[in-house]
């Protein structure tokens, strides 16, 4: 893929995990005498929330939250795998501004003054948000990402306000690369689906997918027929 998005396996990440994992159960006498039947729900949320400080989980809809909160409890506690969120829910603007970057970005595809992200009026990110970009603006630093030049190829990595299922709050995008895997494998359970087969961290919320199991990918967001007829940028002005 063009622009990493997952973090790939780091000798620490078993480190990380193993740590959390034992935090998770000292805390479960407390979880257990706050929400005896919430118990280990509760020890992995506060757990998770010491090994990942920086994820809001703020905006998610009620339904992406509950699926997203069953799968990283189950994945601690059945595996010992640590899920955790890079981004949730997205405001309008900072998604329709990340589309943006995309397509000006590239060497020369109009003028710079003609780019509506030249003429953003709105930096409000999330805490989630200032995460996932720094990454990002390391790898933009490095030259790892691509320049698309135009709105039709940066679609198919990056959704406009318009099509993105991150500003409805129905989708998660997460960090580490075995996390990813793991719902790679066990997500359709809760779930949550990977929709795009060159976007292995973000996944959707399907609730059918619990009993059907999850759809067949796209091959990016270009082809997803819910968002041709939605596809329609954010003015700026």
């Amino acid at each position: 893929m063009d622009e990493p998005r997952t973090i790939p396996p780091r000798p620490r990440d078993r480190l990380f995990a193993a740590v959390t994992l034992v935090l998770a159960v000292l805390l479960l006498p407390a979880a257990l005498a706050r929400h005896p039947g919430r118990a280990r729900e509760l020890a992995c949320r506060w757990a998770l929330g010491m090994r990942f400080p920086a994820e809001d989980l703020t905006g998610l809809t009620d339904g992406a939250m509950a699926a997203f909160t069953a799968a990283r409890t189950e994945a601690l506690w059945r595996h010992g795998q640590l899920i955790g969120l890079t981004s949730g829910y997205r405001d309008p603007h900072v998604q329709q501004r990340m589309f943006d970057e995309e397509v000006c970005a590239a060497p020369a595809p109009r003028p710079r003054h003609e780019c509506s992200c030249y003429h953003r009026r709105n930096p409000t990110t999330s805490r989630a948000s200032r995460w996932t970009r720094a990454p990002r603006r390391r790898a933009l630093a490095r030259g790892t990402v691509s320049k698309y030049g135009s709105e039709e190829e940066a679609a198919r990595w990056v959704a406009t306000a318009g099509t993105s299922a991150h500003v409805s709050g129905d989708a998660v995008d997460i960090g580490l690369f075995d996390a990813a895997a793991w719902l790679s494998e066990y997500g359709a359970e809760y779930g949550l689906c990977q929709i795009y087969s060159n976007e292995p961290w973000h996944y959707d919320l399907r609730p059918e997918a619990v009993d059907d199991s999850c759809p067949p990918m796209y091959a990016d967001p270009t082809h997803d027929p819910r968002g041709r007829e939605k596809r329609a940028p954010v003015s700026w002005r």
